[in-house]
Formats: structure tokens, sequence, C-alpha cells
């Protein structure tokens, strides 16, 4: 009986050291073209750092919930002009500096900035002023009440960023979150390891690496052979019925904030025109090109808004396939012989396959493509910032981000006066009555102008090690937040 107790306690002290794995290797499809998510639009940047490196006042949960962050509680100003922030204690950067207010103020005034090169500026224009009470609080002033602003400050633009390490985050990024950036290999991985003096609640992990594996068929194999422990947005949605029959893996199936989209050029010929808008979006066929790029996963949508979300308006029979009625509208815009335009698509499976499907569907009505496909930091530089383009294919994964179609620079350059002060009234009303009415204008207004073709609600599958626990289903914002991932018998 001694020996038995003995040995069955040896067996168990070794389950319990030797079981236990701490570390996680995540494949992503793409990877991020540096690391600082204040200063560009790549939402690949958030999708390895965001709450695992930096943190922000507030932020999301897995359910798109708004919760404190940096900030641990705040008060509200009757007039809905001024904000205090009261900010958590003990935190430090990962450098070793200590945070407080000052760095507050600092990262909100960069982002704000004349100069600033934040992808979501304008989100933070409405700030007229943050002022420092004392270490610990932070002010803000508002130059009109914003229904937005705690959502706003969620964003990964929004993290907060210090002084002393701010010029090199690029490369080396320096936040207050419960992992560490280690290393980038780049063009393969991304390690992070655990903070062991973070301020919150440790991780399980004490080591995570971000795989970079773009290509579809490279993403099956990895995952087969268990190189990789899981794959977050899986880019191969054919292969996940013999993934779901393998008891070694679980195939979650989420959702995700991103609107698919085919993308006009509003500025420049003839997408300047609102029949020839009109005529690309009756010829396209969204059910093609989900069943075609997607293998089925994928909700249609006619304007740039949610399905899941309860203000959501189904106004996809404003865009129905209608290869006839796109034909007379290119007749009726000047367009007989109609004429040929450029298609820039970035890496994304759903971009690259669903490209080829819409080439061909516009080729019917007489509009020929140009395909080039593009790298993610080719596309950023000549399609988001330099507008050198008459078609792309981008998801737009950012939440509740109906509000850029108000911002006239905006890569697609829509300028719509009557929707920008729509756009403004909404910021500023808090009654959830008048917000939804709202919100069912604004989405009425772009859907009837065809500013963009709207394709469908990207799906967000993820393959993962069936021990695995922790992992978001679904992406209310673009991020693998790993704080709550480990390990299970």
């Amino acid at each position: 009986m001694i020996l038995r107790l003995t040995l069955a306690a040896a067996l168990f002290s070794g389950t319990a050291a030797f079981a236990q794995q701490t570390d996680l290797t995540l494949a992503i499809q793409l990877e991020p073209p540096h690391l600082d998510p204040t200063s560009a639009a790549a939402g690949a940047i958030d999708s390895v750092l965001y709450s695992n490196v930096f943190e922000g006042l507030t932020r999301f949960t897995e359910t798109g919930a708004v919760v404190p962050g940096l900030a641990r509680e705040w008060e509200i100003s009757e007039d809905g002009l001024t904000y205090t922030f009261h900010l958590a204690e003990g935190v430090t950067f990962h450098d070793g500096t200590t945070f407080d207010a000052e760095d507050v103020k600092f990262s909100l005034d960069r982002a704000r900035a004349v100069d600033s090169t934040n992808a979501q500026k304008a989100l933070y224009s409405g700030i007229v002023e943050v002022a420092v009470i004392d270490p610990m609080t932070v002010q803000l002033t508002l130059d009109a009440p914003d229904g937005n602003l705690l959502f706003s400050l969620a964003w990964g633009d929004a993290v907060i960023v210090a002084p002393e390490s701010v010029e090199g985050i690029k490369q080396t990024p320096i936040g207050t979150g419960p992992f560490k950036f280690d290393e980038w290999r780049q063009g393969d991985s991304i390690t992070l390891v655990q903070n062991a003096d973070y301020w919150g609640e440790a991780p399980y992990l004490s080591k995570a690496t971000f795989k970079f594996i773009s290509d579809p068929t490279a993403a099956f194999a990895a995952m087969m052979a268990q190189d990789v422990d899981a794959f977050s947005g899986f880019p191969a949605p054919e292969n996940l019925p013999q993934f779901e029959a393998d008891p070694r893996f679980t195939v979650i199936k989420g959702s995700s904030e991103g609107e698919t989209i085919l993308a006009m050029n509003n500025k420049q010929p003839p997408f300047d025109n609102p029949m020839v808008r009109e005529a690309l979006s009756h010829a396209i066929d969204r059910q093609a090109i989900i069943d075609g790029a997607m293998f089925g996963l994928g909700t249609p949508i006619g304007t740039h808004f949610a399905p899941h979300n309860p203000d959501y308006v189904d106004l996809t029979g404003l865009s129905v396939h209608d290869p006839d009625r796109a034909r007379m509208l290119l007749v009726d815009a000047g367009y007989a012989e109609g004429f040929t335009t450029t298609l820039k698509l970035p890496p994304p499976s759903y971009a690259r396959r669903g490209g080829e499907i819409i080439a061909s569907q516009l080729r019917n009505v007489g509009i020929e493509t140009e395909i080039t496909n593009l790298e993610w930091a080719q596309w950023l530089e000549e399609v988001f910032r330099g507008k050198d383009f008459g078609l792309t294919i981008v998801s737009h994964t950012e939440p509740f981000d109906i509000g850029i179609y108000a911002r006239p620079d905006y890569y697609f350059q829509y300028d719509n006066p009557e929707f920008q002060a729509l756009m403004k009234l909404l910021n500023a009303t808090t009654d959830p009555a008048a917000r939804s009415d709202m919100l069912a204008e604004a989405q009425t207004i772009i859907a009837q102008d065809y500013v963009n073709a709207y394709l469908f609600q990207l799906a967000f599958p993820t393959v993962a090690d069936a021990r695995l626990q922790g992992l978001w289903p679904n992406q209310p914002t673009q991020a693998n937040d790993l704080t709550k991932v480990r390990w299970v018998e």
C-alpha cells in the first residue's frame, strides 16, 4: 500500500509538473508593417499587440463591451464636456519607467496633433485639452459632447505610450501590458514573453510566438502537422470540415467587425459618377463571392455596418445582382463600351480569391480590371495613403467605423456634407433611440450613394489545438488577446 501511494504521488507530481504547457505558437496571416499601433492603419499591428503589449485607458472585451483599462474609473460632467479619469496605480512600462498622467497627456496630445500620423486621428479631434490634475488623475475637455469617447479610447490607436521610448516603438514596442516584446524575425514571427512585473492579473502563458503564414495551403499544412498550436483567422475555409472531423482540433466559427467591400475611388473618373458606382454594385454577385472565395462563410451586407449590430439595416435590396441594369446604367453614364480600371489587392485570401471572381463579374458587363497583388505595406502606401487606385478589396475590421465616410480625405474620398453633418450630430447625441434613427439614416445614405460595393461581413474561423482554452471566438476589434489563454488536459 505504501509503495502504491508513493508511486501514485510520484505520477501525480509528474503530471502537475510537466503536463501544463505554458508557451504558445499562434499563426496569423498578415505580418505587421511595423509595431506602433498609434501611427498606422494596419490591423495586423493590433492583432499582435492589442491588450498584450499595449493598453489604453479603456479596452474592448471579447464581446465588444468597453471596460476599464489603465483608467480604473471616471466621471463625466453633466454637460458631457469633461471626462476625469482615475488611473491604475503601481503600473510601469516594460523598460521600468513609471506610468502616470503625463504619459496619458503625451499619448493623446500626440494622437491629435496637427502632424499626427494616427490612422484614427479624427476620433480624437474633439478633445480640446488634456490636463494633468495629479500623477494619477487626468482630465479631458471636449469641444462638444461625444457619446463615443469611451469607445474611441478603447481602439488600438489610443493606447498609452511613453515619451522615453516612443521613438523606437516601431521596432521595439514598449507598453504596460501583460506581455513584453522579445524578438521580431521579420518575414517569420514575433515573440512575446510574460511581463513578470505586470500590474494586473498575470497571464497563464510564459511565452507566445506569432507566426506569419500568408498562403492558405501552407496554413493547412502547418496546422495538420501541429507546427503551430492555433491559427487565428484561418485563411482556408474549404479545409475546416477536415479539422472538425479530427479530435486533435477545435474549430471556432466566429464573427468579426470586418465589412468586406469593393472600395471605389470616388474622386477618380469614372467612379466620381454615381451611376457608374451603382452599375458596379449591380454587376456584383455577393453570394457567388462568398461561396467561391470564402466557401460559404460570410454574411451579405448592403451597407457599411455589421449585421450583428442591433442598429443594422438590411439594404442589400438596393444593390441586387442585376447585370442588365448594370449595363444600362453604364450606357446612361456614357460608358456604353465599358472601361478599364485598376484593381489593387492586399494579401488576405478574401481579397486575392475574391478579386478574381469580381474581375470576372465586372468583365461580364464590360468593365475590365488590371489586377495588381500588393503586399500589405505597399497597399498602405499606394492605396490607403496615396489614393492611387480605381478599385480595391479590403475588410474594415475596426468596430463601429461608419464615421470614416465623414472624412473626405479618407482613401475612397467620399465627400458628402449632409453625411458629415449627420455624423457630427450623432457624436453629440446620447439618447439611444435618437442614435438608432441616425444610424439607420447614415447606413441608407451611403448605400443609396453607392459609395462602395458592399460585399459581406467577414467570418472569423479559428483552428486550435483541442487543449487550448481562452482564445477569443469573435473579433470585436482586430486582436488576439492572450491574457486568458491556457492549456488544459
